[in-house]
């Protein structure tokens, strides 16, 4: 029995040295673990950019308005004689004529008989005149010998001149028939191009009535509005840029400002010169930019800024490497180049390339030969 306590007490002895052995152990790992120092985590970049200076550019200085194009002149060709009727129309809308050219014609059936009757009103009248001419001048011859009284001379004489006044009364009706007839044809009194057309073959026309209207020379002017205080910085010849309704972009003049402002507006209008050709219609409404001259303006790529919130910003970029969110004004933009105005060094990095994808403080990766002003 005391040989079986001994052995036991030398197992349970021997199982506890073991077990402080062991839990000792696991405290020394777990120590160890706790001073081992943690994994090195590297940052990657958010994105690869392209890096840049703003550079120094010479924009141009813009006034924008708006206006409509209009015919420089617009042409009424009415009838000038009364009561014909309309034969032939040889002109549409959009027809290019030539000053001189016959548009219209009437008919001359009535004219023609009234130039004859006139013409033969005038050759009686000459024969007339003729006879009387001849008593006046025997009259002439007797009046020294007193073979006739003076009442008979001064009859003679009287009616030689009454006789003469009636041939020149004669005359003057048969050139009014004659200019009656020229009023058969219809005329366009100078070139340009055919802009309405009220005349139909048929239609008996009062003297007075518009058959067709006309843009005198073909010429077209934008009419551009622009407000009081700008006015001084547009004499004439100052050239303009305008961009028509239908996508034309045409270059013009400006040939006169107009010399009163509309008092509810406080705008004027100024006139511009277009050329020909320009593809621009009458009534289109278009937007345009007076060129006022240049100027030097601090500049960077138009996709470098972003819009955010109603603002414009760019991203500088930190020597580490990482960006950050700068504020700007921006102002002309000329191509693919904005002004900056304001919020912005001179000298600063900037992200040319994909700013729309960063955010403040994001890590990019740049090219290092990128970093130089552009031209």
């Amino acid at each position: 029995m005391i040989r079986k306590s001994i052995l036991s007490i030398a197992c349970i002895t021997v199982a506890l040295v073991v077990g402080t052995a062991v839990l000792f152990a696991k405290q020394n790992a777990s120590e160890s673990e706790k001073t081992k120092p943690a994994p090195l985590v590297v940052a990657k970049p958010a994105l690869t950019v392209t890096t840049m200076r703003p550079s120094a550019s010479n924009l141009p200085i813009m006034l924008s308005a708006n206006g409509n194009i209009v015919a420089w002149q617009d042409a009424t060709i009415g009838a000038e004689a009364n009561g014909l009727r309309i034969t032939d129309v040889r002109v549409n809308v959009g027809d290019q004529v030539e000053r001189g050219q016959v548009l219209a014609t009437f008919a001359a059936e009535t004219i023609e008989a009234d130039v004859a009757q006139a013409r033969a009103n005038l050759a009686e009248a000459e024969a007339n005149a003729q006879e009387s001419a001849a008593n006046g001048e025997r009259a002439r011859r007797l009046q020294p010998t007193g073979a006739m009284s003076a009442q008979q001379i001064n009859q003679y004489l009287t009616a030689e001149r009454a006789a003469q006044a009636r041939v020149e009364a004669a005359r003057a009706t048969l050139n009014a028939q004659q200019l009656r007839m020229t009023f058969t044809r219809v005329i366009a009194p100078d070139s340009g191009v055919i802009s309405a057309r009220m005349a139909t073959v048929g239609a008996v026309v009062g003297a007075g009535a518009e058959l067709f209207r006309m843009i005198r020379q073909g010429r077209l002017e934008w009419r551009a509005e622009v407000m009081s205080e700008e006015l001084g910085r547009l004499p004439p010849g100052t050239p303009a840029l305008i961009s028509a309704a239908n996508g034309a972009t045409i270059e013009g003049k400006v040939r006169i400002v107009a010399p009163t402002i509309d008092p509810q507006t406080r705008a004027a209008l100024v006139y511009v010169d277009l050329p020909k050709g320009s593809g621009a219609t009458a009534g289109m409404f278009a937007t345009g930019q007076f060129q006022l001259g240049s100027s030097s303006a601090l500049t960077v790529p138009q996709q470098s800024v972003v819009m955010r919130d109603g603002f414009a910003y760019v991203f500088g970029v930190n020597p580490d490497h990482r960006v950050h969110q700068i504020k700007v004004s921006t102002g002309r933009r000329v191509g693919d180049r904005v002004e900056i105005t304001g919020g912005m060094k001179a000298d600063e990095i900037i992200a040319a390339s994909g700013a729309g994808f960063l955010n403040d403080g994001d890590l990019v990766r740049d090219f290092p030969h990128a970093i130089a002003t552009s031209k």
